[in-house]
């Protein structure tokens, strides 16, 4: 049991650290929205066409950070020593939203390196505790020394309307703190200065919280709070999937901004007019007599493009259009050297596609498929963490120590047609696959497969006879597999024939 000022000392340091996280992390979620200030400019161009491109962004951030989420779908948890997918997890998970919230979760992973899922009980409803993904700007992890999975405590922080709040979790209990945010309090300048400093944080109300006590016991016997890490290393903090993309996107939006500052310029042939004085418009009085001149207005010739020079060495000459494909060329590049980085096919920046065959497709986003099976790997530690805090949460243990050893069931994160998959997963019925891992391929969920599997058999038990004609159907193709040892009819003798399945073996 840690005492106050051990609580308090720890939320103070763990809130430094995530502090120190913040400006890198808001400026991960800045350029994934499009936020991206004019960088690389000379300070000329800078001085009459910053603000011109204040808020332009060519955003290929968002692509990069959008392409591995899309195929990072979970379908289930696999317990150790079982076949199939815990079905009361998975209701857990449904009944969260877990789905969607999910994607966020690896969409925050993906772009600002880290984030976080929070496993808590629901005295309303024991065997439904709640799950929630955490963003990487409000959570931090403190480890045991030495190790990159024993968690030490967990702090969540954040600010509502005047008030900031803080919840430290611990394995055998919860604090919760609260202080008036800074900027926003009644106290004299002096006062707030004080608390700036020394960081202050005091017990939150115990009414306000709805708690018996502050601090709360954890039943669970561990820090409820998991990491899901993006591209972690040994010794180095995670590291986010646009981190290197950043300077890239920079020079892109500096590329278009000069583009555009060209075409005002110089998209046009340049006509040049030597020897002759700036034409004078004569000015009359009532009668008709010139009185005086002025010059010809400039933007009005820029309009009417129509000007009459006199003079014996007048002589009219040209310069050509600037050519902005220079430009593009050199953004298209850009482009290339981000995809490449990155590991996002080209197709899905460049949006040029030729007639490609779909063996083709396959290749062109093997890199993206080796990136998602990476974070799959990552994620996928993280979340059976987090199945293992439900089933603690839920009070069954025994399901914890197999779901520590288990195994999260993901969707298929290559993209193939109807046509291609459904020719695949042909090709390894007939070797012998059966049928639910086929469907699980597939892309069913494990909940998916069972309703499935109860519908086949009911359709066997409707209709036996035309069960056995498809059977015979299939085993009649050209290249099939005899199944029939015993005779030329296609089916198995009666004495080794499934129940309920006439003729098929089992």
């Amino acid at each position: 049991m840690a005492t106050y000022e051990q609580a308090l000392a720890l939320v103070q340091r763990l809130e430094d650290q995530l502090l120190a996280r913040r400006p890198e992390i808001t400026r991960a979620s800045n350029y994934y929205r499009g936020n991206h200030p004019l960088t690389f400019a000379s300070e000329q161009f800078q001085k009459f066409h910053g603000d011109r491109y204040k808020g332009f962004a060519d955003n290929w951030v968002q692509v990069v950070s959008d392409a591995p989420v899309e195929r990072l779908s979970v379908n289930g948890i696999r317990p150790s020593g079982t076949t199939d997918a815990d079905k009361e997890l998975w209701r857990v998970w449904q009944r969260n939203g877990l789905d969607a919230d999910s994607q966020l979760g690896f969409l925050g992973s993906v772009n600002s390196g880290r984030s976080f899922v929070l496993v808590w009980g629901d005295p309303d409803d024991p065997d439904t505790p709640e799950v929630t993904f955490e963003d990487a700007a409000q959570c931090v992890v403190a480890y045991v020394p030495g190790s990159r999975r024993k968690r030490r405590a967990a702090l969540k922080r954040w600010d509502d309307g005047a008030m900031s709040y803080a919840t430290l979790y611990l394995p055998d209990e919860v604090w919760k703190f609260e202080r008036a945010a800074l900027g926003q309090s009644s106290k004299s300048p002096q006062e707030q200065a004080v608390d700036e400093e020394l960081n202050r944080w005091a017990p939150r109300d115990v009414a306000e919280t709805g708690d018996q006590a502050n601090p709360q016991v954890n039943p669970m016997g561990v820090v409820p709070m998991v990491e899901l890490p993006n591209r972690p290393s040994l010794t180095e903090e995670p590291v986010s999937d646009i981190t290197g993309v950043i300077s890239m996107q920079d020079a892109v939006n500096l590329l278009w901004a000069q583009l555009f500052t060209a075409a005002d310029y110089a998209s046009f042939p340049q006509r040049i007019v030597l020897g002759a004085e700036v034409p004078e418009i004569p000015i009359l009085d009532s009668d008709g007599k010139i009185v005086g001149s002025r010059p010809v207005d400039m933007e009005r010739f820029a309009v009417d493009r129509v000007m009459f020079f006199t003079g014996d060495d007048v002589k009219v000459t040209e310069w050509t259009a600037a050519n902005l494909e220079a430009y593009t060329k050199v953004m298209e590049v850009a482009v290339g050297h981000i995809a490449a980085q990155t590991r996002t096919p080209q197709h899905y920046l460049i949006g040029k596609m030729a007639n490609l065959s779909g063996d083709a497709l396959l290749a062109a986003e093997t890199g993206l498929v080796k990136r998602v099976e990476e974070k799959q790997i990552w994620f996928g530690q993280a979340l059976r963490e987090m199945f293992r805090l439900i089933a603690l949460a839920r009070g069954d243990d025994s399901k914890a120590v197999d779901i520590a050893a288990g195994q999260v069931v993901w969707a298929d994160a290559e993209s193939r047609s109807h046509a291609q998959m459904a020719d695949a997963l042909m090709k390894l019925k007939e070797i012998g696959f059966p049928f639910e891992w086929i469907a699980l391929r597939y892309g069913l969920s494990p909940t998916e497969v069972a309703d499935l599997l109860t519908m086949r058999d009911r359709e066997l038990e409707a209709d036996p006879m035309g069960a056995i004609t498809a059977l015979m159907a299939h085993d009649s193709r050209p290249g099939a597999p005899d199944e029939s040892p015993g005779g030329d009819d296609g089916l198995e003798p009666e004495s080794t024939a499934t129940p309920g399945v006439p003729g098929r073996t089992g």
